[in-house]
C-alpha cells in the first residue's frame, strides 16, 4: 500500500454517469477489482473509494460516482491500491463480464489484460456497449445460460444485498456456473480501508463473514455458492 499525490486531469460522462482521467505514480494504479481512498482536502468526514475502469498511461480512468465538487485541475491525496481484485487466469480463453446490478465500468478493468493475452471477451449487458474495443462482443442478458457454458473465466458484479439472490439469477445451478474460474466482485461501502475494521462492509459468505474492504471486494464464486 502506498500514499501519494493525484490529480484530476479530465471529466468524462459515460452512459450519463461522471468518471475521471486521474493522473498518479503507476504504483498508486489499482488493478481490476482494487480500489484507492482519496480525499481532496474538503470538509467531507470520508475519503472516497476510486475504482479503475481502465489504466492510462500516466495513470487510470476512475469510475462514477465521481465527487460532483472535484474538476479538472482538482488535488487528490490517495492510499492504495486496497482490496484483493480479479486475478485473470494466464490461461482463459474465453471470458464472459457480467454486471447485474449497474453498470459494466468496474469490470471493463478486465478487458485489455484479457485481450493481451489472446482472450475472446463477452460483456453480458442490455445497456452497455459503447466505447467498447471492437474485439469485444456484447450479449443481452436472455443469452446468459449460453455464455455461462461457453465461458472459460467469468467475472461477476453484484451488489452485497442481492448476493442471496445470486444463485437464482445465475440459473439456479448448484455449482459454479463455468468450467473454468470464476470471482464476483461485491459492491459494498468500503469506508475505512481496512484500517478500523468497522463492519460497514461485511459480507455474508457461504462459511462465514468477511470484510469487502480488505479480504474483497472480489471473492471467488466458490465462497459465494
Amino acid at each position: 500500500m502506498h500514499n501519494g499525490k493525484g490529480q484530476v486531469i479530465e471529466l468524462i460522462l459515460e452512459n450519463g454517469l461522471r468518471q475521471a482521467r486521474i493522473s498518479c505514480p503507476a504504483d498508486l494504479v489499482p488493478a481490476p477489482g482494487q480500489y484507492l481512498l482519496a480525499s481532496d482536502g474538503s470538509d467531507s468526514p470520508l475519503p472516497v473509494p476510486l475504482f479503475s475502469t481502465e489504466s492510462t498511461p500516466s495513470g487510470f480512468i476512475a469510475c462514477a460516482p465521481i465527487p460532483e465538487t472535484w474538476t479538472p485541475g482538482t488535488e487528490i491525496t490517495l492510499r492504495g491500491p486496497l482490496g484483493h481484485g480479479f486475478a485473470l487466469p494466464a490461461s482463459a480463453r474465453k471470458v464472459a463480464l457480467i454486471p447485474f446490478d449497474d453498470s459494466s465500468s468496474r469490470l471493463q478493468s478486465l478487458i485489455l489484460p484479457a485481450l493481451k493475452q489472446g482472450a475472446a471477451v463477452v460483456l453480458v449487458s442490455d445497456s452497455d456497449g459503447e466505447d467498447l474495443p471492437d474485439e469485444v462482443e456484447v450479449q443481452p442478458f436472455s443469452a446468459l445460460d449460453e455464455v455461462l457454458d461457453w465461458a472459460d473465466y467469468l467475472a461477476l458484479d453484484v451488489l452485497r444485498e442481492n448476493l442471496p439472490g445470486l444463485r437464482e439469477r445465475l440459473g439456479g445451478r448448484d455449482q459454479v456456473p463455468v468450467k473454468g474460474e470464476a470471482q464476483v466482485f461485491v459492491h459494498a461501502p468500503v469506508p475505512c480501508g481496512g484500517i478500523a475494521e468497522c463492519g460497514v462492509c461485511a459480507v455474508n459468505l457461504k462459511f462465514s463473514w468477511k470484510l469487502a474492504c480488505k479480504d474483497g471486494p472480489v471473492f471467488d464464486l466458490g465462497e459465494v455458492f
